[in-house]
């Protein structure tokens, strides 16, 4: 009876094991929530579906917050860590400069699972090159991340929400920005992400070729011109791109991750509820696992005896 129950046991553990390895894998996302200030924080409706949408990745980057208070930080993570079990502390967060020219301000800012990952560095990026000043409507808060658990283990962030009417000179710019993050850090692993307005009239077919990182092919853009990253029914733009740079990093994606989540569907709301939270959907995908995690699921897979080669005789 033992021996019968051995096969389909190790099998079950084996299915088990494949599952924790899925989850091993990091979920990086991006979500450009509309207006995000103290009116939003104020609709606990809203705010229930944006802590849901967070929850869901291990690294979260929001734009077009509007924070005069500071208050969106400590909200955030404090909802989040109360869904966490008792005296965890599962995210962090860091958050950018008011950025912008005049008035409008906005910033950018990374929620984070500090049990799988660690900020290492951040930077705002200098945009006050000669000849070509002030390119950026919000120029890019730079992160380094540390991921012990993935394959990939650290990896530079530059995010970027634009001004629709100037995004082929903005997106061309990280370019740029990437130089300079080169030559301060020296990091192999880039990921560029954000509301980029990078589709339908804002960046024409013929304005690609003006853009350094789509024309560069070792620029890798997982979020394809064809997807719809809107949730009105009545736009199919991909105005939310992800781009990867660094052959490690590209080796290490889970293939077929990089993709929108229509929280609209998921949490069933009508267009209307889900464009008071935002009129983008968040993208994301994911990083693989690290060896030692695979490698360890792989030893419960059962091998295939090796049968003795019968000895010929002349």
């Amino acid at each position: 009876m033992a021996g019968r129950l051995g096969v389909p046991l190790k099998l079950l553990l084996l299915l088990l094991l494949l599952t924790l390895d899925s989850s091993q894998a990091l979920r990086i996302c991006s979500f450009n929530v509309l207006s995000f200030g103290e009116a939003k924080i104020g609709n606990s409706r809203a705010m229930d579906v944006i802590v849901k949408v967070i929850s869901r990745c291990d690294i979260m980057l929001l734009m077009e917050i509007k924070d005069s208070q500071n208050i969106i930080c400590p909200t955030l993570t404090k909802m989040l860590n109360g869904k966490s079990r008792k005296g965890t502390k599962d995210y962090n967060c860091i958050i950018s400069n008011r950025l912008g020219r005049k008035a409008y301000k906005e910033q950018y800012a990374f929620l984070y699972r500090e049990n799988v990952v660690s900020v290492k560095k951040s930077y705002h990026y200098h945009d006050a090159q000669d000849g070509d000043e002030d390119v950026f409507s919000r120029e890019p808060f730079v992160v380094w991340f540390h991921s012990p658990k993935t394959a990939v283990r650290d990896f530079v962030i530059i995010p970027l929400h634009t001004t629709p009417e100037t995004s082929v000179r903005e997106i061309d710019e990280l370019f740029d920005v990437y130089m300079d993050v080169k030559r301060r850090w020296k990091p192999e692993n880039f990921i560029f992400m954000g509301d980029f307005n990078a589709g339908c009239s804002y960046v024409p077919k013929k304005s690609w070729k003006d853009i350094r990182l789509r024309m560069d092919p070792k620029f890798v853009w997982l979020i394809a011109d064809n997807v719809d990253t809107t949730v009105k029914e009545s736009t199919k733009c991909a105005y939310d791109r992800i781009v990867v740079q660094g052959q490690k990093i590209n080796s290490s994606i889970v293939p077929d991750s990089a993709k929108t989540f229509d929280f609209r569907k998921a949490y069933r709301l009508t267009e209307e509820e889900a464009l008071r939270i935002s009129d983008h959907f968040p993208v994301e995908f994911e990083l693989q696992p690290g060896e030692s995690f695979t490698n360890f699921v792989r030893s419960f897979v059962p091998q295939k005896k090796r049968g003795r080669k019968k000895s010929q005789r002349g």
